[in-house]
């Protein structure tokens, strides 16, 4: 089997999902691409799954009983294979569960199931985590989709007419990052008219975290009111990234986020990481729009 799935509705959009991370790969609506090519010159990935962490793990290690256990910044999942459970031409089912390779650095059995379906003008994805174990899983999960910028005309300078729109007016600060990636509790604040961030390249030394975000939707919006459009089901965590230079920009969708700097304890009290009931499935969901 091919290590990408290619899917495709019945108006012609397009889809391609990596075996590798489950990661989205292309997103093409009438012929046009609208994920980002994943230029190592810039950024190599496209669209990653982020699990069973989200964002950097202070020292690089989490703790489970009082062992520590290696642990890369937004986990492991977006760097193994999954494996194909269903498979039909609009859609595919992909899943992850642990190998004594993942229990070296995450001492837990799971189950992660990504469904995508393509559909006219919109890719969506249904996510499971289930625990098959005796004890409580602590996890965290996100979704690290980056899309052209620009992706409909304009520049990506100040005035070249993009913005992030969000559903409900969110607080005009976010969280410092400090080194390493980890969390600060010092915040700045940014340019934000009530529900529109106007896009400037300058904002992005880091990601911009709307820890608890109000809004389920952000919409990417371009000049002439095309518009990119993530809807979000149980990820009360936001997130808007870019590097100055780089021509995308990611929306992010998370369950949890980075350690706070000078974090020491138990994975499981990690500050939003979610415990999961011995034998409990957890469903998550994504849906993605092109618009105008």
């Amino acid at each position: 089997m091919s290590d990408t799935i290619h899917l495709k509705a019945a108006d012609g959009t397009e889809a391609a999902l990596a075996l590798a991370g489950a990661e989205p790969v292309s997103w093409r609506v009438g012929g046009t691409e609208y994920l980002w090519n994943g230029n190592p010159e810039h950024w190599n990935r496209h669209a990653p799954w982020l699990f069973p962490v989200v964002g950097a793990s202070a020292g690089g290690v989490v703790r489970v009983e009082g062992r520590t256990y290696p642990m890369a910044q937004h986990g492991f999942a977006r760097d193994l294979p999954f494996a194909v459970v269903e498979r039909a031409d609009d859609a595919v089912t992909l899943r992850l569960t642990e190998t004594s390779e993942t229990l070296a650095h995450y001492p837990f059995r799971f189950r992660l199931d990504v469904t995508a379906r393509v559909r006219p003008a919109g890719l969506d994805f249904a996510i499971a985590v289930h625990n098959p174990g005796d004890t409580a899983l602590p996890y965290g999960l996100g979704f690290h989709p980056a899309f052209p910028w620009p992706f409909a005309g304009g520049t990506r300078a100040a005035d070249g007419g993009y913005a992030v729109e969000f559903e409900q007016a969110e607080r005009a600060a976010v969280p410092e990052v400090g080194p390493g990636g980890l969390l600060l509790r010092e915040e700045r604040p940014i340019h934000l008219d009530g529900t529109t961030l106007p896009l400037d390249p300058a904002l992005f030394t880091e990601a911009l975290v709307f820890r608890d975000a109000l809004s389920r939707t952000m919409r990417f919006t371009g000049p002439g009111g095309r518009a990119i459009r993530m809807a979000v089901e149980d990820f009360p965590h936001l997130a808007v990234w870019t590097k100055p230079t780089a021509p995308f920009l990611s929306l992010e969708a998370w369950t949890g986020h980075a350690d706070w700097a000078g974090f020491s304890g138990e994975l499981a009290e990690r500050d939003a990481q979610r415990l999961l009931a011995p034998g409990a499935t957890a469903h998550h969901g994504i849906r993605l729009d092109l618009e105008g």
